[in-house]
């Protein structure tokens, strides 16, 4: 495959520094020493100017070409932080925190960042600036949220911004991606029933909760079936049913479910939204009962611009063996969304070969990715912003 030369040089250097990051994994904004490491190499390549703690622990990079007459400014975006999973890999450089691995890739992400930032440090074959983005906190915490809100577009100037992702059973040296919706959105929701609570050999002297919010987790599966407009993907999954008590012979007074809602589409999140509280306090009063909801919304739907994934495509095309322009949908949330609702731009996903897929114990990001991914971010900005 047509990678660019220097990272093949550059090879050994890159995968000595994911297998550093690998074996020193932190949660959420908790990624002191990933965030340490970033900024010293970043300073070490000669970028023009380094800045720390945006959005609380983020590292950004500005990397002016050659020539800046054209005023583009592009921006790359990895993530840091890693997952609370106990590795069970076997790999001489695993994790040494314990019950925290890099089950996710983003050693390799951010690694690649690091390649390619080296690479447009040295060369600065482009007109324009280069941004790079190392964000804390993808696991759940928002941190693609504290950081724009942090004023990263604003601060820098960024008019478009590129991320990728590792894709297990995805042969090394391929990508997939789509345009439009391409991660769902993630919310979550709280639902506590109340009832009156006894003696279980005396049914007809309670209000009983558990028979209620039984009734609601059947009843919300109708949104996907009967609510949502049927080629809108939803998923309402309830994955927690607690009771107050915990015994044979006791109703309980109170039952408190909980759960997620996952949509490609943001009308039929809020869609969604509306018919999971009007289901669940409207079976809970027909059955005696009473619910109260709690519904927050958290990622929303990641959204690939049309024109930046054309360019995504383009470049894939030039760097990888195969591009698979029509990728699946995926369920799962991705907080670049947040970044992507600032500025167009687009994600891709790289081959990771045949690997354990991700958030699992045996999980490991492959090194021979490394040159693939730190080529595609180059190529973007040098595609982008071409020198006359």
């Amino acid at each position: 495959m047509p990678i660019k030369n220097r990272f093949s040089e550059m090879f050994s250097q890159i995968r000595e520094w994911r297998r550093d990051i690998h074996a020193h994994p932190e949660l959420l904004f908790d990624t002191v020493r990933t965030a340490g490491k970033v900024t010293g190499l970043l300073k070490e390549f000669g970028c023009d100017e380094v800045v720390e703690r945006v959005g609380r622990i983020g590292v950004v990079g500005v990397i002016k070409g050659r020539q800046n007459d054209s005023g583009k400014v592009i921006a790359l975006r990895a993530d840091m932080d890693a997952l609370p999973i106990k590795e069970d890999t076997g790999v001489d450089y695993a994790s040494v925190n314990e019950g925290v691995m890099h089950a996710c890739g983003h050693d390799g992400h951010t690694a690649m960042l690091l390649g390619a930032s080296k690479y447009l440090a040295e060369t600065r074959n482009f007109d324009g600036t280069a941004i790079v983005v190392f964000q804390p906190a993808e696991e759940g915490g928002g941190g693609g949220k504290e950081m724009v809100e942090d004023g990263l577009m604003e601060r820098f100037g960024i008019q478009e911004i590129y991320g990728m992702h590792n894709m297990p059973t995805l042969p090394v040296g391929e990508f997939a991606i789509r345009t439009g919706s391409f991660f769902a959105s993630a919310d979550s929701f709280t639902i506590e029933v109340t009832g009156v609570g006894g003696h279980a050999a005396k049914p007809d002297l309670v209000a009983d909760p558990t028979l209620a919010s039984s009734q609601i987790v059947i009843a919300l599966q109708s949104i996907a079936s009967r609510n949502v407009n049927p080629v809108q993907p939803v998923v309402v999954s309830v994955t927690s049913f607690r009771t107050a008590t915990d015994t044979h012979n006791v109703i309980p007074g109170k039952v408190v479910l909980k759960g997620t809602v996952r949509a490609l589409d943001e009308e039929a999140r809020a869609l969604a939204e509306k018919r999971l509280g009007e289901i669940a306090e409207t079976t809970a009063t027909a059955l005696g009962t009473e619910a109260s909801v709690v519904y927050e919304r958290g990622y929303p739907v990641m959204v690939n611009a049309d024109r930046e994934t054309d360019f995504a495509i383009e470049a894939a095309g030039r760097i990888g063996t195969r591009v698979e322009t029509e990728a699946s949908l995926v369920m799962g949330a991705e907080d670049f969304a947040f970044m992507l609702n600032e500025r167009p731009g687009s994600y891709i996903l790289v081959g990771n070969g045949d690997s354990a897929p991700l958030h699992n114990e045996k999980y490991n990001f492959n090194d021979e990715t490394i040159p693939v991914g730190c080529s595609w971010w180059a190529e973007i900005a040098e595609s982008r912003m071409p020198l006359n």
